[in-house]
C-alpha cells in the first residue's frame, strides 16, 4: 500500500502555503457601506492583525445608534490569528517534504475544522456589536439590529451593508481548495469517477455544482404596493403595472415606479454594477420578469408614472397583438437602452 504523496500534491502543498504567508499581509475581509449621504461608500477592511479603512468615520457613526466603537486591541483574535496561520502554512510545507498521506488528510481536516471556527467566530462577533446597543444611544428604533451580513447583502436602515472576503480571504479559499485537489488526488477519486459503480457520486456532484450556481442568481423582491418608494423620484410606488427593480453586482434591490426613472438611474450612477433588471407585466399584476428577455411597447396613452410609458410583456405575440391595437412598435431590452 502507498502511503507516500505525488509530486502534484506536493507542488499543491508548496502553493498553499505560498497562499497562506501572503494572506497575513493583504486585508482578509471587508465590509462596506453605502447610503445617500455617503455616495461614495465606507469600507473596513479586516487584516490578520488590525482594521483598515474608514473605520473611524464608522466608529462615529455608530456611536450615534448604540454600537461599541471597533479597536483592533479589544480582539484577541489580532493577536493570534498571524501565528495560525503561519502555523497551517508550515503544516502544509512540512506535509510537502515529509511526504505522506495520513499528514495530509490530518493537515486538510485541521484547516477546514479552522475554516468553520473563524467564520463562526466572526459570526459572533457581528452579533454581539450588531445587538449589544447603548439604551442611550442618540438613535433608537424600537427591535432594530445592526449585525451586518455574514457575506453577501443586507440592508440596514438607510444604509446597505456588503460583506464578502478580501484579497487574503480569496487567497484563504484558493489555499484550502488546492489542498481539497491534493486530497482527491491521493484518493483516486478521479479514478473511482470513471467507473460504473459510482453513479451515486457522480449524481451528487451534479447536483452540489448545480446549487452552487443557483446561490449565485440574482432574485427579485416584491413590490409593495403604496409601501414602497422609487429610489429615483422617491415617489410612493402606486401602479403595479409600471413597476421596475434593478439589482446590483452586490445584491442590493432597487425599485423604481416607471421603467423610465430606472433608465436615469442606470445612466446616473456610473460607479455602481449592476447585475439584473426587472420589470412588472403590463397584464399580470406583482409578475416580475427578467427585462433582458421581455418585449415593450411604447404609447403616450399608458400614461405611467413618470411618462415612461412602456408596457412590458413576457410573451412575444401578446406584445405583438397589444403593439398593433396602440398603433406602436415592440422594442427590446437592448433596443430601449442602447
Amino acid at each position: 500500500m502507498i502511503t507516500s504523496i505525488s509530486i502534484k500534491s506536493k507542488v499543491l502543498l508548496v502553493l498553499s502555503t505560498i497562499a497562506l504567508v501572503t494572506s497575513i499581509f493583504v486585508p482578509l475581509w471587508r465590509i462596506e457601506l453605502d447610503a445617500p449621504q455617503y455616495p461614495e461608500g465606507l469600507m473596513m477592511q479586516i487584516h490578520a492583525n488590525k482594521l483598515g479603512g474608514q473605520v473611524d468615520i464608522i466608529n462615529g457613526l455608530n456611536h450615534y445608534i448604540g454600537m461599541q466603537t471597533l479597536h483592533a486591541e479589544n480582539f484577541i483574535e489580532f493577536t493570534i490569528l498571524p501565528y495560525i496561520i503561519a502555523c497551517f502554512a508550515l503544516l502544509f510545507l512540512i506535509t510537502a517534504f515529509v511526504a505522506r498521506k495520513k499528514l495530509l488528510y490530518f493537515s486538510f481536516w485541521a484547516f477546514v475544522s479552522f475554516g468553520v471556527m473563524a467564520m463562526i467566530d466572526f459570526w459572533r462577533w457581528e452579533y454581539n456589536y450588531g445587538h449589544n446597543l447603548d439604551p442611550s444611544a442618540a438613535i433608537i428604533v424600537p427591535g432594530m439590529s445592526y449585525q451586518p451580513p455574514l457575506i453577501g447583502f443586507k440592508q440596514l436602515l438607510n444604509f446597505g451593508a456588503y460583506s464578502i472576503p478580501d484579497i487574503g480571504g480569496w487567497l484563504f479559499v484558493i489555499a484550502g481548495l488546492l489542498i481539497l485537489i491534493a486530497v482527491i488526488f491521493e484518493t483516486d477519486l478521479f479514478k473511482q469517477l470513471s467507473t460504473k459503480n459510482n453513479t451515486t457520486i457522480k449524481v451528487g456532484i451534479l447536483m452540489l455544482c448545480f446549487s452552487l450556481a443557483s446561490c449565485n442568481n440574482s432574485s427579485s423582491q416584491p413590490i409593495k404596493l403604496n409601501v414602497d418608494k422609487c429610489d429615483y423620484c422617491a415617489m410612493t410606488i402606486a401602479d403595479v403595472r409600471f413597476g421596475a427593480e434593478l439589482i446590483t453586482q452586490k445584491g442590493r434591490c432597487y425599485k423604481f415606479d416607471d421603467l423610465a426613472c430606472l433608465l436615469n438611474y442606470k445612466k446616473e450612477k456610473t460607479k455602481l454594477e449592476f447585475k439584473k433588471f426587472y420589470l412588472n407585466t403590463y397584464i399580470a399584476n406583482h409578475q416580475l420578469i427578467d427585462a433582458s428577455k421581455a418585449f415593450f411597447v411604447q404609447n403616450e396613452n399608458f400614461r405611467s408614472p413618470m411618462g415612461g410609458n412602456f408596457a412590458a410583456f413576457l410573451n412575444q405575440d401578446k406584445a405583438i397583438a397589444f403593439a398593433k391595437k396602440q398603433h406602436a412598435l415592440v422594442q427590446t431590452w437592448n433596443e430601449i437602452t442602447e
